[in-house]
C-alpha cells in the first residue's frame, strides 16, 4: 500500500498537462477561477480512472483510430489552453483571454489527457497489495489517490496564485504567463514526439 502511495506521488506531481495548467490557470487569473478548473480536472481524473476500471477505456482504445484522435484533441486542446494562459489580460479578439478556464475546461482536460490514462493504467493494473479483495483493493486505490491527488494540485495552484498576487509589473506577469503556457506547449510536444517518433 505504501509502494502504491509512492508511486501515486510520483506519478502525479511530475509535471504534466494537469499540474502545468493548474499552475497557469492560477498565475493567469487567481485563486477563485483556479478552483474551478481543479475540481473540473478532479472529477475528470475520477472519471478517467472510472474507464479503466470497468475496462471501458480498454474497449475504447482497441480501435487504432481512438488513440490519435485523442493524441490530436487532446494536443489541440493543450495548445489552445496555453493560449489562453499567455494571452490573460490581452485584447485580442478572436479569444477571450480574460475569461479563465472554469469546471468543464478541467473536466475536458482529463478526459482527453493521455497522461491521465497512462498514470490510471498503470495505478490500477499494477501494486496489487490485497488481491484477496479486488473491490476493496479498487476502493482503496481510489481514496489514496484522491488524498494525494487533492493537495498537490492545490499545492500547484497555490504556486500559480502566489505568482499572481505578487502584483507585478504587467510585462512580468505577461513573461509569466508565456512561461507557463511555453511549459504546457513544450508538454505537448513532447507527447507528440514520443507518440508519433515510434511510428516514424
Amino acid at each position: 500500500m505504501l509502494t502504491f502511495a509512492l508511486a501515486v506521488f510520483l506519478l502525479i506531481a511530475t509535471p504534466g498537462p494537469g499540474v502545468l495548467s493548474t499552475a497557469g490557470v492560477g498565475s493567469a487569473f487567481g485563486w477563485r477561477p483556479g478552483l474551478s478548473y481543479v475540481t473540473g480536472l478532479w472529477a475528470g481524473t475520477n472519471l478517467v480512472s472510472l474507464a479503466i476500471i470497468t475496462g471501458l477505456a480498454a474497449i475504447i482504445f482497441s480501435v487504432p483510430i481512438a488513440r490519435t484522435i485523442l493524441l490530436f484533441a487532446s494536443s489541440g486542446y493543450l495548445g489552445y489552453l496555453a493560449l489562453r494562459i499567455a494571452l490573460a489580460g490581452s485584447k485580442i479578439s478572436f479569444i477571450t483571454a480574460n475569461k479563465p478556464p472554469g469546471f468543464l475546461s478541467g473536466l475536458f482536460l482529463q478526459f482527453i489527457n493521455p497522461k491521465a490514462y497512462a498514470v490510471n493504467t498503470a495505478l490500477f493494473t499494477s501494486f496489487a497489495f490485497y488481491p484477496q479483495n479486488i473491490a476493496f483493493e479498487l476502493t482503496a486505490k481510489l481514496i489514496i489517490m484522491n488524498i494525494i491527488w487533492l493537495p498537490l494540485h492545490l499545492l500547484w495552484l497555490w504556486a500559480g496564485v502566489k505568482l499572481h498576487s505578487l502584483n507585478l509589473a504587467p510585462k512580468t506577469q505577461k513573461m509569466v504567463n508565456i512561461i507557463m503556457a511555453l511549459s504546457l506547449t513544450a508538454v505537448v510536444g513532447l507527447s507528440l514526439y514520443s507518440v508519433l517518433g515510434q511510428n516514424i
